[in-house]
C-alpha cells in the first residue's frame, strides 16, 4: 500500500535523476551488458566531487553510492536502440531517451511522475516488470537499505539541480513488514531539495506507522 498521495503533484512528471538507475540495473543486466551484480567496471582516472566515487565499482557497489559515472559507462555498452525499446517496454514515464544515451535521466528529456515510480516500483516488487525474474531479484537485492527480523527496506535516492531540471529530489523504494508492502515515491522540490532530503522525510513519516524501528 503506498503512503497518501497528495493532490495533483504525485502525477506531475520531473527528471528521475539517479532513481533511474533502478531500470538502468534491470537493462543493463538484461542485456547482458551486467553478468550480476558483482559485474565490475574500471574508474577513467578522473576524479569527480564524490570522492566514494573515484574508483573501480561493481554493480552493487555503484548503485550503494549512486556512481554517475558507471550508469553512464552502462548506458553507453547498452547503445541508444537498446535503451529505447526497453525503457519503451516497462513503460517508464514519457520513456524520452532523445537528449542523450548517457544524460537523458539527468535532468533532461525522460520524466517521471512519483504515481508512476509507485507503480513501477510494485512491478518490480512482484516481478511483473517485462525482465527475466532473475534480473528483476538481483535489483532488488542490491536495493536493500535494511534487512532486519520482520523487516525488509529497499531505496534509491535522486537529486537534481543542474541542466534543464529544477531542484529536486527524491527518495523512492518500499517496505516489507510481517508480509505486507508498503511502496513510496517522495519528491521534495525546492532549494536545497536532494534525495538525503526526501529520505529523511520519507523516514519520518515510514517511523509514525511503525514501518521502520524509531
Amino acid at each position: 500500500r503506498p503512503l497518501e498521495r497528495v493532490g495533483t503533484l504525485c502525477a506531475e512528471r520531473v527528471s528521475p535523476c539517479s532513481t533511474f538507475k533502478i531500470p538502468n540495473s534491470l537493462i543493463g543486466l538484461e542485456t547482458g551488458v551486467l553478468a550480476d551484480e558483482n559485474a565490475a567496471l574500471p574508474w577513467d582516472g578522473v576524479k569527480r566531487s564524490r570522492p566514494e566515487w573515484n574508483r573501480d565499482h561493481t554493480l552493487a557497489s555503484a548503485i550503494k553510492v549512486s556512481t554517475v559515472w558507471y550508469y553512464q559507462e552502462l548506458a553507453r555498452r547498452v547503445g541508444t536502440e537498446r535503451m529505447q525499446k526497453l525503457v519503451s517496454a516497462i513503460p517508464y514515464g514519457n520513456a524520452d531517451t532523445s537528449s542523450g544515451i548517457d544524460t537523458f535521466w539527468l535532468g533532461r528529456s525522460i520524466k517521471v511522475s512519483p504515481d508512476e515510480q509507485v507503480a513501477f516500483l510494485e512491478r518490480l516488487r512482484l516481478s511483473q516488470l517485462p525482465f527475466s525474474e532473475r534480473s528483476q531479484r538481483i535489483v532488488r537485492d542490491i536495493l536493500v537499505q535494511e534487512s532486519r527480523g520482520p523487516i525488509a527496506y529497499r531505496g534509491k535516492t535522486g537529486s537534481c539541480g543542474f541542466d534543464e531540471a529544477k531542484d529536486h529530489g527524491w527518495w523512492v523504494g518500499w517496505v516489507e513488514k510481517d508480509g505486507k508492502a508498503t511502496v513510496f515515491a517522495m519528491l521534495v522540490r525546492g532549494d536545497d531539495a536532494y534525495g538525503p532530503v526526501a529520505r529523511r522525510l520519507t523516514e519520518n513519516q515510514l517511523k509514525k506507522r511503525g514501518l521502520l524501528a524509531p
